[in-house]
């Protein structure tokens, strides 16, 4: 009932001796009743967590003038508007493509086009290949982008096709030839959407590809912009049975609600043939995704699913790399997730037959990766960074897949030491101490050599992975992912962890995956937060004890969440939003599982061990109170758990109404038992460091001429840094920088902002005196001019597969004692840049003593012309005759299985100055 109309009512009455006492009653009892309604609706819009960019309620979350509401446990409204497309500026930024590649114009040189026609049907004029044009119109006087807005582009091939047919190849601006049998197409790149500025992906945009169907050199697409969706559901309410899993209740009715919602989508992400999907736009079975979700909370969930889906990620006794850069192993090596996630299935059910099997493929597996990907100088790992896969969105422009490869990162680095834990771990149990103590070593090397490389103390978080050529550097950015894995794996040492979670740059609305960001890329990895990363970023910061990081992430997750009513993959770090990044989808597996993982991992502090299940739980004083967690199975017993207080010690912990010594679960435990929690109220210390967005400058392009570097101006750069042999020799205001010719060495320059801050370090450029350089030239038997590709070097080429040269020797004289940076030329036109799984891969020796691995990636999908350079091996060379050997071996298998193979030009050594 509403008592206020009641109240105003009698005090609106004139004073009789009638009513003057119901008139006095009813206001001194309506104020009583006010004030006690006040009082509950202030109860209920109790603030959780309060920041400048939104706030989170007990029961919703507000953010300007968008807001979300449970109404229950199982009904959410929100009336959340994206502002993607409201007030859009009407400027096209591109620059033309061809075969997917960076090829027209310079680094920053672009087209503009201001989309101002009345009608709304915009036409560039004919822009001639490799011409810059720009639009004289001004953006102010034609105000925002109009939704529809249409734009014809037109491109002139002419001079292009000409060169093709004189001369059988064009050079580009960089001096890179694309011959007329790589001629796969053109395509326009940039900004905003549909344009893209993902060169790799614009194959797989058919809008972005121009034609000329009538064959005149002019080729042409019409785009529409503005057109997205900018909206979401306005209501979501349960309709799907949930009794089968968890019940969760607490005083906070988003968490409930979310929490629930979570639960259905997991239903709605079984396959029929009970394999994960990996989201609602997302089919199939990725093998990071499923391993993220399932040490989440599947592994809970969905034993059995996990199983099933796992087990289709394995292939000859391996697990399987997923399709990616270069062709995918070992230019990524972060399959091997896998491992964990096959442990925490094992640690849920304790099915030991399980054990045996994931043992067998993970010690498969892990053998060819200590042939392939790890560096026994370093004691790191080699590969891309773990599910940071889409290479400018983390990667300097000018990283090709076998740069990548050759980088050592945080991520991929954590997840092989845990790994090794793993392996070590299931050894003892399967009574193989040997084993387990070489597996414990090699954990053991890397942990060290993460702290040794890639720790920075001045920063107190860890870098992001070592890049270069032949002298590497750190790059300072932070990498979310890799820093909460750092600490929830225990790669951190007590101390660090702290400080990795203190220190760590965080944005208004969670974790960016990198920290600063780059310039020029359109949101997806970079200038984004990955709901899935802020859970283990959540259960990072509970592990190292820090509550204002803890509550902060929990928000982080729960906001988007409430207000888009899915949990969604990304959204922009900059303003919160998911419909600014490249790519998403909603549903999805590893984000909904990092929301249940809040509940089980965090608030309960839920943790498996071999033979037990143990509780460690953390609840922020903001979220303090009462809450149950019923029906949540381990193994063959059902729990009851209750819980109230708030803080991460424990004041009491009882089983079945006795005291539970340590608070674990044996796990011969059977039946139904209730578990009652006391927390004791304690108040964690801590801090997060909350930083504003930030962009770099943009990476210097560096050409070297004449014992002169030089590059063009970079905007908002004050100075430049000058990098040699992987060490700062000065710092320039100037645009060139002398150097010396008689010495080889590797230069790179990075911009430097008033703020000190720097850009990525330049691609490296060589200086290399002829009396340096050796290079080998590969022979054919076939007629030069009867060979089917073109650009090769000398004579002819090699073809290297796994049935033709599987060991190719090359003899090679070495007139000087010293250290040789060694790598190939090579073709391999099997794949794009950036998808598929025909990366070749093989063992080199020396003097038939194995000097390490070459890796000769994808460069583009039938661009058998396309020559670049392998990886570099350094090796010690003593004056003589010597054997250079490249080799297939066993291990060195793709994710392909039947086509590994490249074409071989010629093999480079250079004798390094090591003085």
């Amino acid at each position: 009932m509403n008592i206020l109309p009641v109240i105003f009512y009698f005090c609106s009455l004139k004073p009789t001796p009638n009513n003057a006492f119901m008139k006095l009653y009813f206001l001194f009892t309506g104020a009583s009743l006010l004030f006690f309604s006040l009082q509950g609706i202030a109860q209920k819009r109790a603030v959780v967590y309060h920041s400048p960019a939104y706030t989170v309620f007990a029961d919703g979350v507000v953010q300007g003038k968008n807001s979300a509401t449970a109404l229950s446990g199982a009904e959410i409204v929100s009336n959340y508007q994206s502002p993607a497309n409201q007030f859009q500026s009407p400027e096209v930024e591109f620059k033309f493509s061809i075969n997917g590649k960076d090829n027209e114009m310079i680094a920053g040189q672009n087209h503009h086009f201001i989309l101002a026609a009345k009608n709304g049907n915009n036409e560039t004029s004919l822009i001639k290949f490799g011409t810059q044009v720009a639009d004289d119109k001004s953006v102010s006087a034609t105000g925002y982008l109009k939704p529809g807005a249409s734009l014809k582009i037109r491109l002139d091939m002419r001079d292009v096709l000409g060169a093709f047919k004189k001369q059988g190849y064009y050079v580009c601006f960089n001096g890179d030839k694309i011959y007329k049998d790589d001629f796969k197409g053109v395509f326009v790149a940039g900004k905003p959407s549909p344009l893209m500025w993902d060169f790799n992906n614009l194959v797989n945009h058919p809008q972005l590809q121009l034609k000329d169907p009538d064959g005149d050199g002019i080729y042409e697409t019409t785009l529409v912009f503005g057109n997205d969706n900018n909206r979401t559901a306005s209501s979501w309410k349960l309709s799907r049975d949930i009794s089968a899993f968890p019940q969760y209740h607490s005083g906070y009715k988003i968490t409930d609600a979310l929490y629930n919602l979570a639960l259905e989508e997991m239903q709605n992400a079984v396959e029929p043939d009970s394999t994960f999907r990996t989201g609602k736009e997302w089919g199939g079975v990725w093998t990071r995704d499923i391993s993220y979700s399932i040490i989440l909370s599947m592994a809970v969930l969905q034993p059995k699913v996990a199983f099933y889906s796992l087990m289709r990620k394995v292939k000859n006794g391996r697990i399987i790399q997923d399709t990616g850069t270069g062709g995918a192993y070992p230019v990524s090596s972060d399959r091997m997730i896998w491992a964990v996630a096959a442990w925490e299935v094992y640690k849920v059910t304790g099915d030991k037959d399980w054990l045996v099997k994931a043992y067998q493929i993970i010690k498969q597996s892990a053998g060819d990766d200590a042939v392939n990907v790890y560096d026994q100088k370093t004691g790191l790992v080699r590969g891309e960074s773990s599910f940071l896969d889409w290479r400018e969105e983390t990667y300097p422009k000018w990283m090709q897949p076998a740069d990548i490869y050759e980088s050592e990162c945080l991520g991929t680095n954590v997840v092989h030491y845990q790994v090794n834990k793993v392996l070590a771990a299931m050894a003892n149990l399967l009574k193989d101490p040997s084993a387990a103590s070489n597996y414990n070593s090699r954990a053991a090397i890397i942990k060290k050599s993460i702290h040794d490389y890639l720790w920075q103390n001045s920063k107190g978080y860890y870098g992001q992975y070592l890049y270069g050529r032949n002298f590497r550097m750190l790059s300072p950015r932070s990498e979310a992912l890799g820093e909460a894995l750092a600490v929830f794996f225990d790669a951190a040492g007590p101390q660090e962890e702290q400080r990795v979670i203190s220190s760590t740059p965080v944005n208004a609305f969670g974790i960016p995956c990198i920290y600063p960001q780059i310039p020029g890329i359109l949101p997806y990895h970079n200038n984004a937060v990955w709901p899935f990363v802020e859970s283990y970023w959540a259960m990072a910061s509970a592990k190292a004890g820090n509550e204002t990081s803890l509550l902060r992430a929990i928000s982080a997750v729960y906001r988007p969440a409430a207000l888009f009513l899915t949990n969604k993959e990304n959204f922009t770090a900059t303003d919160g939003d998911y419909a600014g990044t490249q790519i998403n989808s909603s549903n999805m597996l590893w984000s909904l599982s990092g929301n249940i993982a809040l509940v089980y991992k965090v608030l309960f502090g839920i943790h498996y061990n071999e033979n037990s299940l143990q509780f460690n739980p953390f609840v922020p004083k903001a979220l303090a109170g009462e809450r149950t967690l019923s029906h949540f199975k381990y193994r063959k017993a059902l729990l009851d758990i209750n819980m109230y207080g708030y803080g991460n010690i424990v004041k009491s912990i009882t089983l079945d109404g006795k005291v539970l010594k340590a608070g674990v679960i044996p796990a011969d435990l059977e039946g139904t038992h209730k578990i009652k929690i006391a927390l004791a109220n304690n108040i964690s210390s801590g801090k997060s460091n909350l930083q504003p967005s930030y962009f770099t400058a943009e990476t210097p392009v560096v050409t070297y001429n004449s014992a002169k570097l030089s590059w063009p101006a970079i905007q908002g750069a004050t100075a430049y840094h000058v990098i040699k042999n992987g060490k700062y020799v000065s710092i320039v205001k100037a645009r060139s920088y002398s150097v010396s010719e008689n010495e080889y060495a590797e230069y790179q320059v990075a911009a430097i902002d008033k703020m000190g801050v720097s850009s990525f370090n330049s691609e490296p450029v060589q200086v290399i005196p002829a009396n340096t350089l050796t290079v080998i030239e590969a022979e054919s038997v076939v007629p030069k001019s009867d060979l089917p590709y073109q650009g090769f070097s000398g004579n002819g080429f090699v073809k290297i597969s796994k049935t033709e040269n599987t060991t190719l020797n090359i003899p090679v004289n070495i007139t000087e004692n010293g250290t040789y940076a060694i790598d190939f030329r090579y073709a391999n036109g099997n794949g794009p840049i950036n998808t598929e799984n025909k990366c070749a891969v093989r063992t080199f020796t020396v003097d038939n003593n194995v000097a390490g691995v070459f890796v000769l990636p994808q460069r583009g999908k039938g661009e058998w012309s396309n020559w670049g350079y392998s990886n570099t091996i350094k090796v010690q060379l003593p004056k003589g005759s010597h054997i250079l050997s490249l080799q297939f071996k066993e291990a060195n298998e793709n994710m392909n299985g039947d086509i590994n193979e490249a074409m071989i030009d010629n093999v480079r050594l250079i004798k390094l100055n090591t003085k």
